[in-house]
């Protein structure tokens, strides 16, 4: 059974392995303390510099930075997770990336849409929190078919967002997602954004199970800040979901 998250789905190969460390008695165990302390600094460190991007960088800085910002965080995340890295600095810096797109974009629709950003935290952490309790009292369990389920949704997803993206960037046809903050907004676009926003809330559940397996078989301490680094990555593609929904609504 794997996880839906790319950068979570490598922790049952690498337990077999670190196993052998700890028999060594070289390091400790991670516990579920660990990942969630380290997981609350990384939300610390992304939402303070997302508030001095907000503050500081100027609007004629702004799109070079949110572009600059997302392909760095991009190529660092796709290094961290397909090399399982757990160096908290790398992961730090991915934090850090995510802060500055986070708040030189969420500025954007600030302006256009006043009170959308409160609204999409709000309910980004509404939905993690509902998906963490809905896992604590085994109402969702990440069982074979469930896992199954959630992946094929997730590659579906991610497929028609990279083709959408490039018809866009192409043609300037805007079906699934509607990018520009003035164009109108068709049933569609909307329908996918729910789809997108069940999708990335359903992969917590397996996100969690992953997690709390990786404590049971004894994965490394240090491997917390690898969790936490996979959890960070899931909060924010469930924020941009949902701060799409709502602008949407908002025109």
């Amino acid at each position: 059974m794997r996880s839906a998250n790319p950068v979570l789905t490598r922790l049952d190969d690498t337990a077999r392995v670190e196993r052998q460390v700890l028999r060594t008695g070289a390091a400790r165990p991670m516990t579920i303390d660990d990942v969630v302390v380290r997981t609350v600094g990384l939300l610390l460190l992304t939402g303070a510099t997302g508030a001095v991007a907000w503050t500081y960088v100027t609007d004629g800085w702004a799109a070079p930075a949110a572009l600059g910002s997302a392909l760095a965080g991009l190529v660092l995340a796709l290094v961290i997770s397909f090399r399982r890295l757990t160096n908290p600095i790398l992961i730090g810096g991915y934090a850090v990336l995510q802060g500055v797109l986070l708040g030189v974009a969420s500025r954007g629709f600030e302006a256009v849409y006043p009170g959308i950003v409160v609204q999409a935290v709000v309910g980004t952490f509404g939905v993690f929190v509902g998906m963490a309790l809905l896992y604590g009292l085994r109402v969702l369990r990440a069982s074979p078919r469930f896992t199954r389920l959630v992946v094929g949704a997730l590659i579906g997803v991610v497929v028609l967002s990279l083709v959408n993206l490039a018809v866009y960037l192409i043609a300037g046809q805007q079906a699934l997602v509607v990018y520009s903050t003035g164009s109108k907004v068709g049933w569609l676009p909307y329908v996918f954004a729910l789809v997108c926003i069940t999708v990335g809330a359903l992969t917590f559940i397996l996100d969690f199970d992953l997690v709390q397996r990786g404590v049971r078989d004894g994965l490394p301490a240090r491997y917390a800040w690898f969790c936490a680094f996979g959890l960070l990555a899931g909060l924010v593609f469930l924020y941009w979901q949902i701060l799409r929904l709502l602008s949407y609504v908002r025109r």
